[in-house]
């Protein structure tokens, strides 16, 4: 019964949080935000990834560096922490971070989702924007991925999508770091857009990565996101690609620039929420991302 399964009403939001089992895969669990499914964890084998663009995210960290290799990471916004679990999982040693305003949403998951004993993850409470810019000294200009994947329920707050925000956060990464951006959007894909103008505008280099139709503005999914101040190989993208999930686009150069043509950059006084989608995109227990 749905009532069984452990919850909480986040403290910052006022949003019900709820770990539900996998019914379809055995030890996984999905954690379900004001009716929106936000994280998977299968917590027997921390190497498979379940939503779509959360395996997008996998496959660019496993071309940092060499394979295995650990990284220094730093994660704005937690969930049930599956990318700190995978990157322990598959990268053994690796120094990781995580920034979580819900600080009661984090001990619901290290209650029942724990982390495994080798992981050596941090955890630190507030807002995103505020604790970035807080980190010690040592991680400034040192950072090999930063994963940024913040959401108040279904939609990411207007404070973290603007240059200021990202100026600020990309100040972290090494010379070849990579940041990642979850950006969820529906036709036409204005907020897409703007990210990617918005980041444009911080990184030198930058790519996309999504499902054929969410690229084409035919439907609301996921956008990654992938910048860096060093290049992004194009030998990368058809690997990315071959990855899965299927079926799959990549936009980077001129077709990127193209994507975005005439999309405003974000700033502080512009900032607004990501679109809320539709109620009926997300069946808890039912989504196959």
């Amino acid at each position: 019964m749905a009532a069984e399964n452990p919850s909480v009403v986040l403290k910052e939001s006022g949003y019900r949080a709820v770990i539900e089992p996998d019914r379809f895969v055995p030890g996984s669990f999905q954690l379900v935000v004001d009716g929106t499914p936000q994280s998977h964890v299968n917590l027997d084998d921390p190497s498979q990834l379940f939503f779509e663009y959360i395996q997008r995210m996998g496959n660019v960290i496993d071309l940092i560096g060499e394979p295995g290799q650990p990284i220094t990471a730093v994660h704005l916004g937690a969930g049930a922490l599956t990318l700190p679990r995978y990157i322990a999982y598959t990268r053994p040693g690796s120094r990781q971070q995580v920034v979580e305003l819900e600080s009661n949403l984090v001990d619901l998951v290290r209650e029942h989702l724990p982390l495994p004993r080798y992981a050596q993850v941090r955890v630190r409470h507030g807002d995103a924007r505020e604790v970035v810019g807080k980190l010690p000294g040592g991680l400034r200009g040192s950072v090999d991925l930063l994963v940024i994947d913040i959401f108040s329920g279904a939609r990411t707050p207007a404070h973290v999508t603007s240059v200021e925000f990202y100026r600020s956060a990309v100040s972290l990464l090494a010379p070849d770091g990579i940041v990642l951006v979850n950006v969820a959007d529906g036709p036409p894909l204005s907020f897409a857009r703007s990210q990617v103008a918005t980041l444009g505008a911080v990184v030198e280099n930058v790519a996309a990565l999504a499902e054929t139709q969410v690229l084409k503005g035919r439907r609301f999914g996921n956008v990654v996101l992938v910048g860096s101040n060093a290049s992004l190989p194009l030998d990368w993208l058809p690997r990315l690609l071959a990855s899965g999930p299927h079926p799959a686009k990549a936009v980077a150069g001129a077709e990127l620039t193209a994507f975005a043509a005439g999309a405003p950059i974000v700033t502080d006084a512009t900032s607004v929420p990501s679109p809320p989608p539709a109620r009926s995109i997300f069946q808890s227990g039912t989504r196959r991302d």
